[in-house]
């Protein structure tokens, strides 16, 4: 995330955001993520971007007009010459979460937002996207504003997943099922067998330690002990996990944390989210309801559900620097949003499999600042290091996170309950 002089060291700038180390130029790749998030709400109709599912969601319209406030808040407005608002209410209206901006519209009422409209929203993109190529014209050779800007784009990538994880969510609710798009969830067919991975133990190094973008919340770099352990070469497919459920894992309160009980409980559940069970098992996806695809990954997993699946299997889940250690020697290669699949796919290949896309993976890690850890100053700082609690890290991306916003050191983070992302299990044990 941008840093400036007070965090670190005086060079904090040019560490996290050399222009050497971007793929492409920067006004290149604003344009081609502000596309991008235009053709992922296409298919959708404008009643769909209006509804908000849960409080947890939000509607597609408000992700469109969040990203565009990110720009315009702290790019626009800071940079500038005689900056005037688009309209002097979406400052309040589109502010998600950022106390040091000002006042924002309730987050569970964001479906409430008929106006502006859906056509307003996308004169609000056009009119921000055309402002910030004119000021790339004018100051490009400005660190800030390039860090700033390159921070945005991976600020709207995260809302291309929201987009499509709340979409979903929202379609699924809809009695008529309807689907996103056409392309099907996977093909049938068996997954490769599971195999443990053994790693040693020792001393290793963790968080971004290279000259591209990453978060605040991936540095610093630092040590960590770790003891000899094991991985499972893939994650638990949906067939494994149909086993847990037949064998009585939802009924049985030893297998799980207490309040995860207490949540199984009240919520009356039985199985993994958008799982139904009439003649035989299906499974809702942003391609409509299809059979249970037993050999593809289980998805939308709660840390509840992921835990309690671990101990049935006499398992447990990493921590995020087993998870690290072993993803660092993997390419970073597998099913992400760019293959427009949408959904996990079988693993396939040797050794560590699916370590990146189809689904994150939860650990048994809690989402804590990093030894050093410092937030920016100003609003900006509040991206990442005050949500650090009660929440749980998950790695490794999923089938909606766009490839080239992920690194082996993201830090993905969702409390125990949540469902709704793409989320799955990797299983760890002891050596």
């Amino acid at each position: 995330m941008f840093s400036d002089k007070r965090m670190r060291s005086p060079n904090r700038l040019e560490e996290l955001f050399p222009a050497r180390a971007l793929e492409e130029e920067v006004d290149r790749r604003y344009a081609r993520v502000r596309a991008r998030t235009v053709q992922l709400a296409a298919p959708l109709s404008e009643e769909d971007n209006c509804v908000q599912s849960m409080p947890d969601a939000s509607p597609v319209k408000w992700h469109l007009a969040h990203t565009t406030w990110f720009f315009e808040t702290f790019i626009l407005k800071r940079h500038e010459s005689g900056f005037r608002p688009f309209h002097r209410d979406f400052e309040a209206l589109f502010n998600s979460y950022y106390n040091g901006i000002g006042e924002q519209y309730p987050r569970p009422q964001r479906g409430l937002l008929t106006r502006p409209g859906l056509a307003d929203v996308h004169a609000y993109r056009r009119n921000v996207d055309q402002r910030v190529h004119e000021l790339l014209e004018k100051r490009g050779d400005d660190a800030e504003l390039r860090a700033l800007i390159v921070l945005g784009a991976h600020h709207e990538q995260q809302h291309q997943e929201l987009i499509l994880t709340d979409i979903k969510h929202l379609l699924s609710l809809n009695p008529l099922r309807p689907a996103y798009h056409a392309v099907q969830a996977g093909a049938a067919g068996p997954a490769t067998e599971m195999k443990w991975m053994a790693f040693d133990g020792g001393i290793v190094e963790i968080g971004h330690g290279g000259n591209g973008f990453c978060f605040d919340n991936e540095l610093p770099r630092h040590k960590q002990y770790l003891h000899p352990y094991q991985l499972a070469s893939r994650l638990i497919t949906n067939g494994e996990y149909l086993e847990f459920i037949d064998a009585g894992g939802y009924q049985t309160p030893g297998l799980w944390l207490s309040e995860g009980w207490d949540w199984v409980r009240a919520q009356r559940l039985s199985a993994p989210l958008y799982w139904r069970r009439d003649d035989g098992w299906s499974e809702f996806t942003l391609g409509g309801v299809v059979p249970l695809s037993p050999g593809l990954p289980a998805t939308h997993i709660s840390y509840f559900e992921a835990d309690a699946y671990a101990r049935w299997q006499h398992a447990r889940l990493p921590t995020e620097v087993e998870w690290e250690r072993a993803a660092v020697a993997c390419k970073l290669q597998g099913n992400f949003a760019d293959d427009n699949l949408f959904h996990p796919q079988r693993a396939g290949g040797r050794g560590l499999q699916q370590i990146f896309g189809d689904a994150w993976e939860w650990t048994q890690s809690s989402y804590a600042p990093y030894p050093g850890f410092r937030s920016a100053a100003g609003a900006i700082g509040e991206y990442n290091g005050k949500f650090m609690v009660n929440q749980y890290v998950l790695r490794g991306g999923s089938c909606a996170t766009p490839r080239d916003h992920l690194r082996v050191t993201y830090r993905n983070f969702f409390p125990t309950s949540a469902r709704w992302q793409f989320s799955g299990i990797r299983l760890a044990r002891d050596n």
